[in-house]
């Protein structure tokens, strides 16, 4: 991050998909690192699975305004969050998509997971993967556009637990910034879940797990 820049990042997703808790762990890590940071949360107007929409600025120094027009790096975990936010899209905007096939979600279980639940009841979260999936792809239109492609989804469900997918995301994004040492995430991350973890340590292990994995996800080279 250069000297006085301000960092702008968007996270969207589908109510359900912990979008809310990436952008509040990243806050948390940036303030707790001598960083200014500031997280405005959008929920939509459902109450159901709505897109929900995370607004994070991360600087060294005073952060001019809490509403930004472009992003620096825009995060997309579903294909209609794509829609709702590509006007925020600039020239050389790094763009952060979900290769895994993700649809709006369909209550479709009981399991509770740690990344809150945003506009979607306790009671009914969202299935992240299933037969009716479709293909989330960068837009073409924009050639200064730098796509990056996760399959975060997917890999909860394969090899850790499908709650654990936006802590995935949050590791990509980390690696991607290159502004918060992932030890800083990982203790914002602790101290977020702390009563949690102290409930089910093994979920402790499969969030950090979760988080490695979003690190290793990634190879580009991230903004400068």
């Amino acid at each position: 991050m250069a000297d006085g820049k301000t960092l702008k990042i968007i996270i969207a997703g589908e109510g359900g998909q912990g979008v809310q808790s990436i952008g509040e762990l990243l806050a948390e890590a940036a303030f707790q690192g001598g960083k200014q940071a500031l997280y405005i949360p959008n929920f939509g107007v459902e109450q159901r699975g709505g897109v929900s929409v995370a607004y994070v600025q991360i600087a060294d120094g005073e952060i001019g305004a809490p509403k930004f027009l472009k992003a620096d790096l825009l995060t997309v975990l579903s294909k209609r969050s794509a829609e709702r936010t590509k006007g925020y899209i600039r020239p050389g905007t790094l763009y952060l998509y979900e290769e895994s096939a993700l649809k709006a979600p369909v209550i479709a279980d009981r399991t509770v997971g740690i990344q809150g639940y945003e506009t979607v009841a306790p009671e009914g979260f969202a299935k992240m993967v299933g037969d009716e999936a479709e293909k989330l792809a960068p837009p073409p239109a924009d050639p200064s556009l730098r796509p990056v492609g996760i399959r975060a989804a997917a890999t909860a469900k394969a090899e850790l637990i499908p709650r654990v997918f936006n802590i995935i995301v949050l590791g990509a994004i980390t690696k991607l910034i290159k502004v918060l040492p992932p030890a800083a995430v990982k203790e914002a991350i602790a101290k977020k879940f702390r009563a949690k973890f102290q409930e089910n340590p093994e979920l402790e292990a499969l969030n950090f797990q979760a988080f490695a994995k979003g690190l290793t996800m990634i190879e580009a080279e991230g903004l400068q």
